[in-house]
């Protein structure tokens, strides 16, 4: 789980392999502003419900604000799958907290692809790990099955429940590891794969984001 992963950092033990995000950025990157981000795409609507057990479209969720949207499954025990997403988005947390410029435009929003065992209530303690008080991020799963396959189509995303040799369901899920930057339009500006997903190259995209959106008088 994150939280031993975090505990190993602090006692100076590393997991092994570990994806770039988990340390140092190892190069520098440009001024926010100086590049493009041009749209990939629509974020695609879907029906969730949230770890409030609220149920809602996920587009009144991204609506208004910068969004990073990840997809999770909290029993995930992959050091660079699930756990590397909300590590790095609880570290985009905390220098959002701490930049008066963008406190009040972005949130986060995990998103559970294991409706069955991400209850509502399970999503719950889950943030409460993570989120700090009062911050903008919201943890959600599929309301259904259905909704669940066309999310996941309409986001690319690869997820298929893993057996062991007598065919029984082995606990874990395969998938890949994206997180999307998306606009308060709902399009999509960058999408980040295990190998790019780090604090200092998601702040550095909002900020440029935020920037542009700002000089066109659109915030």
């Amino acid at each position: 789980m994150l939280s031993a992963l975090v505990n190993a950092e602090h006692h100076g033990t590393e997991p092994e392999r570990k994806a770039p995000g988990w340390g140092n950025l190892e190069f520098v990157l440009p001024e926010p502003g100086s590049y493009a981000l041009p749209e990939f795409g629509v974020a695609r609507d879907s029906d969730v419900v949230t770890s409030e057990n609220r149920r809602l479209g996920l587009h009144k969720i991204l609506a208004g604000k910068f969004s990073l949207l990840s997809f999770i499954y909290t029993n995930c025990s992959d050091v660079n799958g699930c756990s590397l997403a909300t590590y790095v988005l609880a570290r985009v947390q905390d220098r959002i907290l701490a930049d008066a410029a963008l406190r009040d435009y972005v949130r986060l929003v995990s998103y559970s692809f294991d409706p069955r065992n991400d209850s509502p209530q399970v999503l719950a303690r889950y943030a409460e790990k993570f989120r700090k008080p009062g911050f903008d991020w919201t943890f959600v799963t599929a309301v259904d099955d259905q909704a669940l396959t066309r999310v996941l189509q309409d986001y690319d995303q690869f997820v298929i429940r893993d057996y062991d040799e007598q065919g029984n369901e082995a606990g874990s899920i395969s998938h890949l590891l994206r997180v999307y930057l998306i606009d308060q339009h709902q399009k999509i500006r960058n999408i980040y794969s295990v190998s790019f997903l780090h604090p200092d190259t998601v702040i550095n995209d909002i900020r440029t984001i935020v920037a542009t959106s700002n000089a066109k008088g659109d915030l």
